[in-house]
């Protein structure tokens, strides 16, 4: 069964609305500033995308655009600068760095309650790409209804994912920081088992054929009809071209009589992640105004 990705969406981004329109009648209004460095053609289209649903959802959107590289401490002193802009709600940046900003230590420029990736220790916010994969999740356990209801809430849902998960084998394919360390953070927060498998991990398809759910974030085709079993649960969050067309990291008709549930690319997972980056900014400017 194609899992219905944008439909999910649809229904999360009216619930976001609704917020976003209560607390300007208080005078709140949600922003986010997005830092991109370069001219990278893929990663302005990704900006695009945030841009487009900000509007949507009736959230400000500021575009920091540094074609040149500054340097590491030009950078931190311009993070924080914006940081401290009491309209500011969230401050992003766009993924990946140049290698000599490459590091975790950017993000201490950022006041934890405007890192809403969720990057920083004890961070109030889960990586919205993990809660992403969770609403895939939970509608697949869960009633099939498409509503709010999808919605995460980690406290209210733990008990659901951990008896339905219980006795799952599941494995998360690739270790990146925009893809398999979100994943894998999100499924630790909610103390559930799963398997990371890179790739470096030997004979990976042995692993892959004994699988209940398999969240692919790898980048390149890593899954192929003979290392499925059949019913297997697919979910992507990897993206690649192949002849000028993103595709995920598995061919969909060829397994798509293979698993019981699968998300498609484009239209399965990316649509609720970015939603769900912006309902980060919609709880930052919750706490920052509590």
């Amino acid at each position: 069964m194609k899992l219905p990705g944008r439909l999910i969406a649809k229904a999360i981004e009216a619930r976001f609305k609704k917020e976003v329109k209560a607390l300007k009648k208080k005078g709140i209004v949600p922003c986010l500033v997005t830092f991109l460095i370069g001219d990278s053609a893929e990663q302005l289209s990704f900006v695009a995308i945030k841009q487009k649903t900000a509007k949507k959802l009736g959230i400000k959107f500021e575009f920091r655009h540094l074609k040149k590289t500054p340097s590491f401490e030009e950078f931190a002193h311009i993070l924080k600068e914006c940081s401290q802009n009491p309209k500011v709600t969230g401050v992003l940046i766009q993924l990946p760095l140049p290698p000599m900003l490459a590091t975790d230590s950017i993000y201490n420029f950022i006041p934890i309650v405007k890192e809403i990736e969720g990057h920083k220790a004890k961070t109030p916010f889960l990586p919205p790409l993990g809660l992403a994969v969770l609403t895939m999740i939970k509608y697949t356990f869960g009633t099939g209804k498409i509503n709010h209801d999808l919605i995460i809430d980690m406290e209210k849902d733990k008990i659901f994912f951990r008896n339905v998960l219980k006795h799952k084998k599941i494995i998360v394919v690739g270790r990146g920081l925009t893809g398999g360390q979100p994943i894998g953070k999100t499924l630790s927060e909610l103390k559930i088992n799963y398997l990371s498998i890179n790739s470096h991990t030997y004979s990976p398809e042995e692993y892959y054929k004994d699988a209940d759910i398999i969240i692919t974030a790898a980048g390149t085709t890593v899954l192929k009809p003979e290392f499925i079993k059949p019913g297997v649960i697919l979910l992507n969050a990897g993206l690649h071209k192949e002849n000028g067309t993103l595709v995920g990291d598995y061919c969909e008709k060829e397994i798509e009589k293979i698993a019981s549930h699968y998300s498609t690319t484009p239209g399965g997972v990316g649509p609720l992640d970015v939603l769900y980056l912006f309902n980060n900014v919609i709880q930052a400017a919750k706490l920052q105004n509590s």
